[in-house]
């Protein structure tokens, strides 16, 4: 008779403990949200430190479709619990298409720079496009925009084997960001200061010719960043894209880094502007995705391993990363000009 008592005594405790292993597992599931998100952003979601702390911290894990910042604004949001584009040009456009979103939070910053290989970075110093101070260096976008303007070749700066006139391989600024925040960083440079409805008009047909020049345009800046690094100088000897995007391939592939970086050189626009990633939430589901992404860890891998700022982590130490010419601070910044602004941009550019 005690050994039944036993036997029921255990069998009761299995169950109970089966009863509260099944009730934690419901109270614990994990909540799939889903949105559009710009693609140099996909290596921190795909982080598998980042996913941990996500699922283990806040229960939710992210499923995205890939889509340019400009494009994800006017894309089918069905089933979409977030937006995440990369400027808050996309938020203004959002809010005038549809209102104020259920929430939205700035997560992560990566100042717009340009990408070159040593020849060519040397051309235009020595040509005064381009300037050092101290390690870091800068290219007035003035006197860039005028090398472009007047058809300039690269054999005119010093480049013969270089074939064509001087241009920027950027994204296409009607889907993309980082070509969308170019656009808008030369419409500021022909204007002589950030430009708006009263001088938007007289810069729009220089905008346009510019951009004709410029050829074909990914629609991906992750797209360009990898053709950039693939197919060498005589294909794409100047670039725009993001800071961020330097600094996590350096993280990622430092064997790769070791063997190029002494030809790979990282340009800061003179102003340039800030690409503020903003998170867009649709709906309550999606706002739980603001509160895991401003998780203080995330924040460090989103800079340590990816490298965005982020205003808690930021400031680039000899430890952080192996990449001549990174900024300490990013200070030479124009604003962006406003979304009715990047509207006629955008138009005129289609």
């Amino acid at each position: 008779m005690k050994t039944k008592w036993i036997g029921a005594g255990i069998l009761a405790v299995v169950i109970l403990a089966a009863a509260i292993y099944a009730w934690r597992s419901s109270s614990l599931s994990v909540t799939q949200i889903s949105g559009y998100v710009g693609g140099e952003k996909i290596g921190l979601l795909e982080d598998e430190e980042v996913r941990q702390i996500l699922e283990d911290r806040y229960q939710l894990s992210v499923d995205y479709t890939r889509a340019g910042s400009i494009e994800m604004i006017t894309a089918d949001s069905e089933g979409k619990d977030f937006l995440f584009p990369s400027n808050q040009t996309a938020l203004e456009l959002y809010e005038n298409q549809n209102g104020q979103p259920v929430r939205s939070q700035i997560v992560l910053n990566t100042p717009i720079v340009l990408y070159t290989r040593s020849a060519v970075a040397k051309a235009l110093l020595e040509a005064g496009i381009a300037q050092m101070e101290g390690e870091v260096c800068y290219v007035d976008m003035e006197k860039l925009a005028v090398q472009i303007e007047e058809g300039k070749t690269w054999a005119d700066i010093g480049l013969p084997q270089l074939y064509g006139s001087i241009t920027v391989g950027t994204t296409d600024p009607t889907k993309s960001n980082s070509g969308n925040m170019f656009a808008g960083l030369l419409a500021n440079t022909l204007c002589g200061g950030v430009a708006d409805e009263n001088n938007i008009d007289a810069i729009l047909p220089r905008l346009q010719d510019i951009f004709r020049k410029l050829g074909y345009m990914e629609s991906s800046s992750s797209d360009l960043f990898d053709q950039f690094l693939k197919t060498g100088m005589g294909a794409k000897p100047l670039i725009a894209g993001y800071e961020s995007q330097l600094l996590e391939f350096a993280a990622a592939n430092p064997d790769t880094w070791e063997q190029v970086k002494e030809d790979i050189v990282m340009m800061y626009p003179s102003p340039t502007v800030w690409s503020s990633h903003v998170y867009i939430a649709l709906n309550e589901a999606g706002s739980a995705g603001i509160d895991a992404l401003m998780d203080e860890d995330v924040q460090r891998l989103a800079w340590e391993k990816h490298g965005f700022r982020t205003g808690l982590y930021d400031a680039p130490t000899e430890t952080d990363f192996d990449v001549p010419g990174l900024a300490q601070e990013v200070t030479r910044v124009a604003p962006m000009p406003d979304a009715a602004t990047m509207e006629r941009i955008i138009d005129a550019l289609s």
